[in-house]
Parts: C-alpha cells; sequence; structure tokens
C-alpha cells in the first residue's frame, strides 16, 4: 500500500502499473484519481474502467464520480468513510479521511483489468450544416482550402468518441475530428451561442447543449436535447458513447420543432 503523511499525494504501488497512477486529494470531500498526463485511447479505457468498478463497487460513503480526459474525482462524505472503516489520525487528534479514501482507491486500481469494459453504445445526430445554422462553416473550409459540402462530407463521415462531458451540462468532448478540417477556435468568442450548435476547436468537435458563450468555429446545429435535467441520465450522451453525425436540410429541422434565428 501507498504511504502518506499529510494527504498531498498517494501514489499506488500497482503491479503490472508501476508509476502511472497518482491520487491527490480535492479539497477535504474529495480524491482524484490520475491515470495519465496526455489524452489516449488507452488512458481513456482506463478511466472508464475505474468508474466501471466503482460504479459496481462502491466504497462506503462514496458519493460522485467526475470522469475526465486522463483522471477521475471521486467525491465521498469524509464522516461517512471514518465511521465505515478504520480512520487515519494526524498528530493533534485530527481524524483525516484522505488516506482512507486513496488505500480504497488503491486496491480498486489493481482489479480494473479484470473489469469488463462497457458496451459502447452509438448515438447518431442529425445536423443543418451551414447556413444560419453554421456561421463559420465557410472559414472552416477556407482555412482548410476546402469547400464548405466537402467540410459536411468530412465531418459526418467520421466516427467520434466522447472522451469526457464539461464546460456546460452535457457538452461532450469528441475526440476522432479528421485532421483534414482542424480548425483553430474563433479571436473573438461569441457571447452567446445557440444551443445545439455544432463547433470545431483545433482538432476536436463538440455540441453546446445550453445557449451560452464560446469560441468554437459553429458549422450547423442539430434539433436533439443534449441536456434534460428531469431525465435520468441527465444527458443524452455518456463518456465512452461512440458519436455520427448526419446531414438533414433545413426543412428537415425545423420540422423538428426547432426554431432558427
Amino acid at each position: 500500500m501507498g504511504e502518506t503523511t499529510d494527504g498531498r499525494e498517494f501514489m499506488p504501488n500497482i503491479p503490472g502499473n508501476p508509476g502511472s497512477a497518482r491520487i491527490v486529494p480535492l479539497g477535504d470531500s474529495a480524491a482524484v484519481v490520475i491515470l495519465g498526463d496526455s489524452i489516449s485511447l488507452q488512458i481513456h479505457y482506463r478511466v472508464r474502467a475505474l468508474c466501471s468498478y466503482l460504479e459496481h463497487h462502491p466504497f462506503t460513503g462514496m458519493a460522485e464520480l467526475v470522469p475526465s480526459f486522463t483522471s477521475i474525482a471521486v467525491y465521498y462524505d469524509g464522516l461517512a468513510v471514518l465511521k465505515a472503516y478504520p480512520g487515519y489520525i494526524r498528530p493533534g487528534g485530527e481524524y483525516y479521511p484522505f488516506p482512507v479514501v486513496a488505500a480504497l482507491l488503491e486496491m480498486m486500481l489493481s482489479h480494473i483489468d479484470d473489469e469488463p469494459p462497457p458496451q459502447p453504445r452509438t448515438v447518431r445526430i442529425p445536423v443543418y450544416y451551414g447556413g444560419e445554422a453554421g456561421p463559420d462553416l465557410e472559414f472552416v473550409a477556407e482555412h482548410n482550402g476546402l469547400l464548405p459540402q466537402q467540410v459536411i462530407d468530412i465531418h459526418s463521415s467520421a466516427e467520434y468518441l466522447v472522451y469526457m462531458l464539461g464546460f456546460a451540462p452535457g457538452f461532450p468532448y469528441l475526440g476522432g475530428l479528421p485532421s483534414s478540417i482542424s480548425t483553430p477556435r474563433r479571436l473573438s468568442p461569441r457571447v452567446a451561442i445557440p444551443a445545439g450548435s455544432v463547433g470545431i476547436a483545433g482538432d476536436q468537435t463538440g455540441v453546446y447543449p445550453l445557449e451560452t458563450p464560446g469560441g468554437w468555429q459553429l458549422i450547423g446545429r442539430m434539433p436533439l436535447s443534449l441536456f434534460k435535467p428531469e431525465s435520468v441520465p441527465p444527458t443524452l450522451l455518456q463518456a465512452g458513447d461512440t458519436v455520427r453525425f448526419y446531414p438533414i436540410s433545413r426543412r428537415e429541422f425545423m420540422e423538428w420543432g426547432e426554431d432558427l434565428p
């Protein structure tokens, strides 16, 4: 088992996984398991595997999991942890739950290779490209020496992986954008981007679930709702999903019941 005296960092000693994971505190009610330092499919699969294991084998006091590209934030109830497991007492008699949680997470990390990977879903998303829905489509095309229709064809022919949700509720960060349409962010972000807008920023593409400021290059808009607070789960997409976009016409977009400016 790894050791810590003040909870600042916990280095698990995991057979077959030397030095590839770190556990650090996040305030007094969460721990972050860092599984790598770069975005990759291998690290993504380990993030998903640990999330799956924790969902099936939660420790007493665990409250919520928040995965990212390379890590997982594990939120917990410190009092419940200390009540359920032998507590760690610092000099002066102060009880501190982080070392207990870190030890539990270390044990779980040693089992994630045995966890069956979650079955990925493929979600098909309709997009009305260009026009008032995609004001930056022509810029993306010009930046890459393409015609707008070529950008649409390339964007809608690729398969994307949902690495994580963030920025806004339900906002998917998608990997897999073809390099031929990679485009930098706008120099001047927009104050308000309509919900459902599909954008490109660097080598990523994503969809704005809510009206929000943003600086991604907008190439289209989808008529589906990515975030419904009343639903379970509240987000249409989850980390690990595969996304395929397909073009629809302006008329088809309007038939979904959505409005355009």
